[in-house]
């Protein structure tokens, strides 16, 4: 079976939808500053955004390992359980770090300002979503899992920012 890091990196439409509105770019693993998890697991950067933020594989294992995203202004969160999770996340809400109350009404406005500027966004990611094998959930169901994720189990996955000892602060709060 072959790992989704490597379908995205060889369908062009994928990895043209997540670099362009998901703002994900496998070449960019390499996060600004040397962090490390409190509890000592493995962190495992493997992409990035434009902004400085990272995506990092947390604890042993291969592509279903819980997923940690750390912007650059020193905040995280745990937003998904494998990358399946976290590519369906980057499909359907793209806008994800702007839901901070997670509701459908919050992603809906966010999704209008996306489709002003790209108005074939849906047909692109259906056709990014196709050529990866990805079945896309509704934004509600997307949303919830991200909430259940980063406020849930989130919580036994803190960041800390290795030279100063300090927590990174969460991107989402209760």
């Amino acid at each position: 079976m072959k790992s989704l890091i490597a379908a995205v990196r060889e369908q062009d439409e994928a990895s043209s939808f997540l670099a362009g509105p998901g703002d994900f770019d496998l070449d960019r693993g390499d996060h600004v500053e040397e962090v490390h998890l409190a509890s000592g697991a493995a962190l495992d950067g493997f992409a990035g955004d434009g902004a400085g933020g990272t995506y990092f594989f947390c604890g042993e294992g291969g592509e279903e390992r819980p997923v940690l995203y750390a912007d650059s202004e020193g905040g995280s969160a745990l937003v998904a359980i494998g990358l399946s999770e976290l590519l369906r996340l980057l499909l359907v809400a793209p806008w994800w770090r702007g839901c901070q109350a997670f509701t459908a009404e919050e992603s809906r406005d966010l999704a209008d300002e996306y489709l002003e500027d790209i108005p074939d966004l849906v047909a692109r990611r259906d056709r990014a979503a196709a050529a990866l094998g990805v079945d896309l959930p509704t934004e509600e169901v997307v949303l919830y899992r991200l909430r259940e994720v980063a406020l849930g189990v989130g919580e036994n996955f803190v960041l800390i920012l290795t030279a100063e000892g300090y927590p990174y602060e969460p991107l989402f709060k209760t």
